[in-house]
């Protein structure tokens, strides 16, 4: 079997020409990074703000940094990667003035959190799409394809070699060994755990017991933090699989799986597959807080289903930097600002939601 790069980059290629002719209208040729740099200028305002949270979307807070701080001068942004469940509890302490979230705040949080906005409440923006990957290091062997029972096994320490009978049946024609599989997960609190365990629990229940947290449950494996940290465990150990946002696989030219959607496919991962896979998301919150549950069993035929939506955690009133965090979420949320992630892995966030992201940045206070 071989993995067909030259389609993932003629589809990447295409994805990202689609974005700039949609963003020109015109016979005047601008990219999508030219257009995240006007809409960075309209929307200055001067101040710092600190963050941390989710390492998911530290390659697309990066990239925002940059072009709006080189927009408005006035203006600093220090966002650490520290992971989701940190960036909660410091945005509960009051030491961030918002945080990142691979997972909406959970009933227990969300009133610690409403308690940092005097007058308000603390909001769930979805800002960016990063879909999971399922990324391997198993040499002669491309274009792997799996289902989630298979997954859910395999991360269950239930299937433990690479020729399983489960495996093979799904990849035909491929030279699997007869060596171990080395399962490695996130060890520390992750909402990239949380949502991979959600899509195992949703998509494989007679297979995976053990629900869904940020906290790694099963059995057996081995863990690594942070994002970066499952990327380099991957590529340096033979015979690994693990789970990790496609732009952390893209940097590290890792493997990815196709994985069997509910349409009966097995979908190869690209910004298009993802922006079908979260398409079918619907909002669960109220007014401006847009909490989505996410449709896992992904039947749109071209769907990747297992997607990723990382928040932005923000009081709606009472922040004593009300007016900066106004200001740069205008930004990331801005048509603009979403096509700037095109080539990083990460995929757009669909009109239907990132128009409703816009109007509850607006009313920010």
């Amino acid at each position: 079997m071989k993995l067909q790069r030259s389609g993932f980059l003629a589809a990447g290629f295409a994805l990202t020409a689609t974005l700039a002719l949609t963003a020109c209208g015109s016979d005047n040729e601008s990219s999508p990074n030219d257009a995240g740099a006007s809409e960075a200028a309209g929307n200055c305002v001067a101040g710092s703000l600190t963050a941390q949270g989710s390492s998911a979307q530290k390659n697309a807070m990066d990239e925002w940094i940059k072009t709006y701080q080189a927009q408005c001068a006035d203006a600093k942004v220090d966002y650490q990667g520290t992971a989701s469940g940190a960036g909660i509890q410091a945005f509960i302490a009051g030491t961030a003035d918002f945080a990142g979230s691979d997972s909406a705040l959970k009933e227990e949080e969300q009133p610690q959190a409403d308690a940092k906005c005097p007058g308000g409440a603390a909001l769930n923006l979805p800002m960016v799409v990063g879909p999971i990957s399922v990324v391997y290091n198993l040499e002669g062997v491309d274009g792997l394809q799996l289902d989630a029972p298979t997954l859910a096994k395999i991360f269950d320490s239930k299937i433990t070699k690479w020729n399983d009978p489960a495996i093979a049946a799904q990849n035909t024609g491929a030279k699997l060994p007869d060596s171990a599989i080395t399962a490695v997960h996130r060890s520390d609190e992750s909402g990239t755990t949380d949502n991979f365990t959600k899509y195992l629990s949703k998509t494989a229940e007679a297979d995976w017991t053990y629900g869904n947290a940020k906290a790694w449950k099963a059995k057996g494996g081995t863990g690594a933090a942070k994002s970066d940290g499952i990327a380099t465990a991957v590529k340096g150990t033979p015979g690994a699989i693990s789970y990790v946002e496609l732009s952390y696989a893209e940097n590290s030219d890792l493997s990815k799986a196709k994985i069997k959607n509910g349409a009966g496919e097995y979908t190869e991962l690209t910004g298009e597959s993802a922006g079908k896979g979260i398409e079918g998301a619907k909002i669960e919150g109220t007014g401006n807080d847009l909490k989505l549950s996410i449709d896992y069993a992904a039947t749109t035929a071209g769907a990747y289903p297992i997607v990723l939506v990382t928040y932005e955690i923000v009081c709606s009133k009472g922040s004593a930097k009300a007016a900066p965090l106004k200001a740069f979420f205008s930004y990331t949320s801005s048509t603009g600002g979403q096509k700037a992630l095109g080539d990083l892995g990460y995929a757009p966030l669909p009109e239907s939601i990132r128009s409703k992201v816009e109007t509850a940045v607006a009313s920010i206070s």
